[in-house]
């Protein structure tokens, strides 16, 4: 497998996928490099700044005469990756999630995830959520389903909820897993499947971000965040004011 080179340099990689017959146009964007410098001092100002240049973009787009057909750039989820054997979230973490949690959905999730026994990472999930909520980070917080919701949708929002951050496992790698081809590590121990929701929470995340919340992160992009900056961009050209808008997040 190729070995993503590491540069704090904003990379964008646009993708179409298909999922259970829903077509989706993704945007990733990565900065594989974050945090690896000697010093990291302000290391996450370029991605505050293509966070805050895509609202400037969208912004100008709005105001001009083409408001029809606005392209949407905007950052609708930042996905921050934890290490597993960082015993909860370091001060370099906070530092970030404090410049970013007001202008991005943020999911914080615990990668390679493999690395540690299952108690280990309910441990490392409670301590991060303890955490996170001490320091007043504001992260994606999941709709609350209605009393006279189905218990299907009851269960799956407490799921979603029990399991942040999500602890993944990434490979490439196709293997042979009892009989079956699977995306996968292979282990003297034994194997452990990508996609398996008893070896990860791949596929909870993966469920997250292009079917079941894609909508919701988009409508909180623009009723928060995006008002947020809008407000403070009329403020600053003098036509005007109101009070930024907040929505309540989980630990």
């Amino acid at each position: 497998m190729e070995r993503i080179a590491k540069t704090m340099t904003i990379t964008k990689h646009a993708v179409d996928i298909e999922e259970r017959g829903v077509r989706v146009k993704l945007t990733i964007v990565d900065t594989p490099g974050f945090g690896d410098a000697v010093d990291n001092s302000d290391c996450w100002q370029p991605i505050v700044a293509y966070i805050d240049e895509q609202f400037e973009r969208y912004f100008q787009d709005e105001c001009g005469l083409n408001r029809k057909n606005i392209q949407d750039h905007r950052v609708h989820c930042l996905l921050y990756f934890l290490s597993p054997l960082g015993h909860g979230v370091r001060p370099l973490d906070l530092e970030f999630l404090r410049a970013v949690h007001e202008k991005v959905n943020v999911i914080p999730v615990i990668a390679k995830a493999d690395m540690l026994t299952p108690p280990e990472v309910e441990r490392a999930k409670q301590k991060i959520r303890e955490e996170i909520k001490e320091q007043g980070i504001q992260v994606y917080q999941f709709p609350e389903c209605d009393s006279d919701e189905e218990e299907e949708f009851k269960q799956q929002y407490q799921e979603l909820t029990d399991s942040t951050p999500f602890a993944v496992v990434g490979s490439s790698t196709l293997i042979e897993s009892q009989g079956r081809h699977v995306r996968g590590r292979l282990y003297p121990w034994g194997v452990v499947e990508v996609e398996n929701p008893r070896h990860c929470d791949f596929s909870k995340l993966r469920t997250v971000l292009i079917q079941s919340h894609l909508p919701d992160l988009k409508e909180v992009t623009q009723d928060v965040h995006y008002e947020n900056f809008r407000a403070r961009c009329l403020r600053t050209l003098g036509r005007g004011g109101g009070r930024e808008r907040g929505r309540n997040k989980i630990s």
